[in-house]
């Protein structure tokens, strides 16, 4: 898309939407709804998410936003006057079964909306069958390169920003320190998943490219539980700083091994596990220092986000994660585009929300969103640290809420 955006906005709370502001009718081929372009029938939401396999932990978060999302949405009226129903089957973290979901999902039971699954993994090929019957699929956790590499048109990632980039702030801070300062050798441990990849190698290309020495560059399979090998390769070299691309289990069982092995960097930056609200009992609450980028904060004063963290947390018995937060922005980038449009089912209707999406921004918990033409969002991610048993963000410095601890103390 090379035309300028609109400039409309979304209010942020999708708790504000009301049946009565809408003046929008229903698009073509929605039939006689009757007066407000509601019905009697709830608007149903296809959804397959990793419930259980390698990635149902954060596949359970996802769940957990989004039935946030229609729990809010609901009280407050629906869309378009409906109540909003969500049809989630497991995929069991597999790629041939979310395709077989999806397809059942939209073909067989005709769902009127889908949401995205968790997982670059199960992200690219469900949006394949989604883009083959002509549907909106909008994801809150396909981030990795390769997902807005595909040619998808009707593809939209609810998040601040894709993998590759978030680390950005953190890469900026640690290149603008002065040369004696800087780390000048990095070991990276990835899981050999599109998105964990994409967050280490977009941190660890940017160090190498200014002259940090890469001492070890391991991949491992998905389900690797022992990190003897990979730990003990990193404390031989006796790298400055340690990268993780990490989802969450992973991420603990490097780390533990890390601390067996008395090995201790000047910076610790893992993905995704650090935010996890579990992390800090997995590790022993060794987590002093430890960093991670992320797209969210329970802290942030967006409207929609402080709604969201009060009645999650009245639910939960504890505020949101980066997890929980994408889904339930999902759910508010489809919702924008459903009261705008005026419509929420199959066919013709697909293609407008489509078009409105490309061509608007939506205002939602982790902050106004925006997309490229190939859905990929243009904003950043901050950085989070562990400092004094919270996890803060200390970059960038505009919005920080402690100082950057490095080095890293000891863990």
């Amino acid at each position: 898309m090379t035309a300028p955006r609109h400039g409309r906005r979304i209010a942020a709370a999708i708790g504000t939407l009301s049946i009565a502001a809408l003046t929008v009718s229903a698009c073509s081929g929605t039939g006689d709804q009757g007066e407000g372009g509601g019905s009697d029938d709830p608007i149903v939401i296809g959804i397959s998410l990793p419930l259980t396999g390698d990635f149902s932990e954060p596949g359970k978060g996802v769940e957990r936003g989004y039935e946030a999302w229609r729990d809010i949405v609901n009280e407050n009226g629906g869309l378009l006057g409906r109540q909003v129903e969500l049809k989630i089957l497991d995929d069991q973290s597999n790629a041939d079964r979310v395709v077989s979901d999806y397809e059942s999902l939209i073909a067989q039971d005709g769902v009127d909306l889908v949401f995205g699954p968790f997982s670059t993994r199960l992200v690219v090929p469900s949006a394949r069958v989604a883009q083959e019957y002509g549907m909106l699929f909008v994801e809150p956790a396909g981030a990795a390169e390769e997902v807005f590499e595909q040619g998808f048109d009707n593809l939209f990632y609810a998040a601040p920003a894709i993998a590759n980039d978030h680390y950005n702030n953190l890469a900026d801070y640690l290149l603008a320190l002065p040369e004696d300062q800087r780390p000048e050798t990095a070991a990276v441990a990835a899981m050999d998943d599109p998105f964990a990849q994409g967050t280490a190698y977009g941190l660890r290309d940017k160090l190498e490219e200014a002259g940090v020495e890469i001492l070890v560059n391991e991949v491992y399979p998905p389900n690797t539980t022992d990190f003897s090998t990979i730990a003990a390769k990193i404390a031989q070299s006796d790298a400055d700083i340690v990268i993780g691309g990490t989802q969450y289990q992973d991420a603990v069982n490097l780390i533990i091994a890390l601390q067996q092995l008395n090995y201790q960097p000047e910076l610790a930056a893992f993905s995704t596990a650090p935010t996890n609200p579990e992390f800090a009992a997995a590790i022993g609450g060794a987590t002093e220092g430890i960093l991670a980028p992320t797209g969210y904060s329970p802290k942030s004063q967006f409207p929609s986000n402080v709604e969201f963290v009060e009645k999650y947390t009245e639910m939960h018995g504890n505020p949101p994660s980066e997890d929980e937060a994408n889904a339930y922005t999902t759910g508010q980038v489809v919702a924008a585009a459903v009261e705008a449009v005026g419509c929420a089912e199959q066919g013709e209707c697909q293609q407008e929300l489509i078009d409105w999406l490309r061509d608007n921004e939506v205002e939602t918990v982790v902050g106004p969103l925006s997309w490229d033409e190939t859905g990929k969002p243009t904003g950043a991610h901050l950085i989070q640290q562990w400092i004094d048993g919270e996890i803060l963000i200390v970059l960038p410095e505009d919005v920080k809420e402690a100082d950057f601890l490095f080095p890293k103390p000891t863990w």
